[in-house]
């Protein structure tokens, strides 16, 4: 949750730089600031998508409210006019928060009103609900909707063309401004409705003042609602391009609440950061006709190939997604032409663009990507495999804007007037970074496809595929060391096109190292990441260009053509820091102190989710400190690269890892008719059981871990129709041979006959786990063959026994086990309890339930798979 309290809600500079915004699956989207006051264009409280996921429009920009307490008024707007603020109702504004909605704590007197926004999945539909608290007064609100109904680019002014008639039917209205749009309709629970047809003029928006574009409009008022809040305890307005049942309202809230739980539920780990960069990863994600697409960044961006292919991963991957990775893989293997990706989907819906050559080239990382974490070959077989190979092919013989495979198996691009690379700025007719030739991060892409087409032939069996991709592989890797490297400088050219080398140091090298496939020697790698570290790296990511070049822009300021000249000379690109991380975590080789130190270079961007756009990271900051943010308030490719590096490399849960664990923390399986147990390993009794790796003797993590077993004993003693029992391993002999006959002597294996089910409670130690544990588990074989396991991940460090669990999965593999989807892990499992084992972070309660859920579910389908179906 993020929350303000007056500090910031009162304070009118401080709440208009932080922006709230919600959305619905479909492009379209409600945005604004915390106190209300719009400052950009694309502001709104319904910004709708009439071609998902694009065609937006602005139809209700806000809402005026008045609060009426015994008959005096209190004006909550607040907005800016020419040489004003007026009026003032951000000195009402007691707090604000996401929880998960934005909400809004007003409060007069002794009265409190709560306003609650937020959109419905699947539609272009805003809910707005008020709720009072305070007994005794009287309180009315009237509620006028300022309507704009343009395209979210524009901006409107007063005219004659604009019908402001309203249709009213029972607890709804609805207005049509213009033909050609559709109409918009408010339902709502008023207790009295009044027509209006007021303009209100000269709106003026700071931030488009300040990006040097037009900033007034004015908006058209049709009507006034109004509602005696002390009559019923929630009125609502459900404003919507259809019409709906406003006491439908609080099935939709619930509905809502539900599947963003569920967003945050996916996050692989407990970790605050990597749970709200996945609860925000769902707001990317679009439709587009019957499959899925990636909004680039909120507010502007459409879907971009190349943004949607980098941000793939990221988005849909670690958070299990894989249903829509396959959506979005389709949808642009569908729109592939002459060898080439989409580079944009027109706002408007017009035929696709291709001006791209890298967009195309991430589309094989992102295949590579799915494949690691889904295994998922026949898909990349059925619907891909052709159509990648179609792709080299074009690249080899050539295709659009002088793309094309030179003899040295370099991938040469580019003519006049053409932005074809991701710094892709364009002023009228001059391209800021044109980068025709051949740009290092175009070689490294091309490399790393070629070796993906190698690996997909051999494991689809296609060997005359596999030996001309590898024969290609070879080639490009020696002309890039040859060409491409600046033995001088210690690091890689930016572009080489025939003539001197571009020298520019830019972030574009640092792919030669993160992607899988790097052409680069150990050494070479390393001093390419030392070189971004000294010269690019920043707080909030990596700069496009050094402070030292003589292009170097360090501030993004002024009107388009002033920015657009900023846009890669030197501003700030947060996504950049996650290849950035990768690579840094790679040259040193997965060390401990590298990962704290990658975790250490995050901190500002996890503050930054409380300031721009909330819960989000922003497109880009400015060169300069402090780094102001700028650009786009929530980008795609920012959250998503982050999200990736965070949990593939710093918690090193590896995308082959995932793939087979469907989740690493808290495993369990239960069986038909019987309840697991978890604290102190003593029994299985037919049951899902704990192994617990000794007690608070035994381990450096203490009562902790003892703590984790009996928290997850205890929500599973809860469920119905299950029995459990406990193990702990200490209390269990030691094994007396290889074989470990001991320990059979004691009933382990004959309870694990019995169960139909395992949970493993395990701290980390020393990147592994306990060797008692192993001779436990190795006691046994055909006693686990078809039954559910789940391992809980304990760790005093930050990575919540991520690297224990990583040792176990192959062993669950191994002994015949079968891993569930949810995971739950405690990390600095010393400050999860209190003295008396108490849990001390509900947030571990629900997933735990979630595992808990699925562990049942599990065990019973596996029990009647034993019993039913023969193998």
């Amino acid at each position: 949750m993020i929350r303000f309290g007056e500090e910031i809600c009162t304070n009118l500079d401080a709440a208009l730089s932080r922006e709230w915004l919600d959305t619905n699956g479909l492009g379209g989207f409600a945005s604004g600031t915390v106190n209300g006051c719009n400052t950009r264009r694309y502001h709104g409280l319904l910004v709708a998508a009439t071609k998902p996921p694009v065609g937006r429009f602005v139809l209700l920009s806000k809402l005026e409210e008045t609060l009426i307490i015994d008959g005096r008024r209190y004006e909550l707007g607040t907005n800016h006019y020419p040489g004003v603020v007026h009026p003032q109702g951000f000195h009402y504004l007691k707090q604000f928060r996401l929880d998960p909605f934005p909400t809004f704590t007003f409060r007069v007197d002794a009265t409190e009103i709560e306003k609650t926004v937020f959109m419905v999945e699947g539609e272009n539909t805003t809910v707005i609900q008020y709720r009072v608290k305070g007994e005794g007064a009287r309180v009315q609100l009237e509620i006028r909707p300022l309507i704009a109904f343009r395209d979210y680019h524009s901006l409107t002014h007063e005219n004659g063309a604009l019908d402001g008639r309203i249709e009213q039917q029972p607890r709804q209205i609805s207005v049509t401004p213009y033909g050609g749009l559709p109409a918009l309709y408010l339902a709502n629970n008023a207790d009295d409705i009044e027509s209006t047809g007021n303009w209100y003029r000269n709106f003026e928006y700071e931030v488009e003042r300040e990006r040097g574009l037009d900033f007034t409009e004015d908006l058209f008022n049709p009507c006034v609602l109004r509602f005696a809040l002390n009559s019923k305890p929630n009125d609502a307005i459900v404003v919507s391009t259809e019409p709906h049942d406003v006491h439908a309202v609080e099935k939709y809230r619930q509905r809502e609440i539900s599947r963003r739980k569920d967003n945050v539920l996916r996050s692989p780990v407990g970790d605050d950061f990597v749970t709200s960069l996945a609860a925000a990863a769902d707001q990317y994600i679009v439709s587009r006709g019957e499959q899925k697409s990636v909004i680039a960044g909120y507010h502007w961006f459409s879907d971009w190939g190349r943004d949607t292919m980098i941000a793939l991963p990221g988005l849909t991957l670690p958070t299990r997604r894989y249903d829509v990775a396959r959506s979005i893989l389709r949808t642009f293997a569908q729109h592939v032409d002459q060898g080439m990706l989409p580079n944009r989907f027109p706002d408007a819906g017009e035929t696709p663009e291709y001006n791209t050559v890298d967009a195309t080239l991430w589309f094989f990382e992102a295949v590579r990507a799915y494949l690691a974490y889904t295994g998922d070959l026949a898909f990349v077989r059925d619907e891909l495999y052709s159509v990648l190979n179609d792709i080299i092919a074009w690249h080899a013989r050539g295709t659009r804007f002088g793309i094309k495979l030179d003899s040295a198996g370099l991938l040469n691009s580019g003519e006049p007037g053409v932005q074809l690379t991701w710094m892709d700025a364009k002023v009228g007719e001059w391209v800021v970074t044109p980068r025709r030739g051949k740009p290092v991060e175009i070689q490294a892409l091309w490399y790393n496809a070629v070796c993906i087409m190698e690996d997909i032939a051999g494991r689809l069996g296609d060997e005359p595929a596999r030996k001309r991709y590898n024969s290609m592989v070879a080639l490009t890797k020696w002309s890039f060391n040859r060409l491409l490297w600046n033995e001088k400088g210690g690091y890689l050219y930016d572009v080489v096109n025939g003539g001197p080398p571009d020298a520019s140091i830019r972030p574009n090298q640092i792919f030669a190292v993160s992607l899988p496939h790097s052409m680069l020697s150990p050494e070479r790698a390393k001093r390419v990441v030392t070189i971004m570290e000294q010269h690019l790296l920043t707080p909030y990511g990596l700069r496009s260009l050094a402070p030292g070049d003589p292009q170097y822009r360090g501030r993004y300021t002024g009107d388009g053509d002033s920015r657009d000249g900023a846009y890669h000379q030197g501003t700030v690109w947060p996504w950049l820091m996650g290849p950035f991380i990768t690579a840094y975590i790679k040259v040193n080789t997965g060390s401990e102190s590298a990962r704290r130190q990658a975790e250490a270079w995050l901190a500002p961007l996890k503050d930054h989710l409380t300031d721009a756009g909330l819960g989000h990271i922003s497109e880009i900051f400015e060169g300069d400190a402090p780094h102001r943010p700028v650009g786009c308030i929530a980008q795609a490719w920012s959250v998503a690269e982050l999200l990736r590096a965070t949990v593939e490399d710093i918690y090193g849960i590896r995308p082959q890892d995932a793939a087979f664990s469907r989740g690493t923390t808290l495993n369990q399986a239960v069986k038909t008719g019987h309840r697991p147990k978890c604290s102190h390993i003593r029994g299985i009794d037919g049951a899902s059981s704990s192994l617990h790796p000794g007690d608070s003797r035994h381990h450096p993590y203490g009562s902790n871990e003892c703590s984790c077993g009996a928290t997850a004993y205890g929500r599973v003693s809860k469920q119905a129709g299950v029995e459990t029992d406990l193990i702990d391993i200490a209390c269990l002999p030691l094994p007396t041979n290889d074989a470990g006959e001991a320990i059979k002597e004691g009933a382990f294996c004959s309870k694990m006959d019995r169960g139909d089910g395992l949970v493993i409670v395990a701290p980390e130690y020393n990147h592994g786990y306990n060797g008692l544990l192993k001779h436990v588990l190795d006691s046994c074989l055909k006693e686990y063959i078809h039954k559910a396991v789940g391992i809980v991940g304990v760790s005093a460090g930050p990575f919540g026994g991520a690297r224990v669990i990583q040792n176990l999965l192959p062993v669950m593999r191994e002994l015949g086990l079968v891993t569930i989807f949810w995971d739950v892990n405690f990390s600095t499992v010393q400050g999860s309890f209190d003295g008396n084992g108490k849990l001390l972070e509900p947030a571990y309660v629900r997933r735990i339930d979630k595992f808990l859920k699925e562990l049942i579910w599990t065990s019973r389908t596996l029990r009647y798979g034993r019993e039913n179906v023969p193998v």
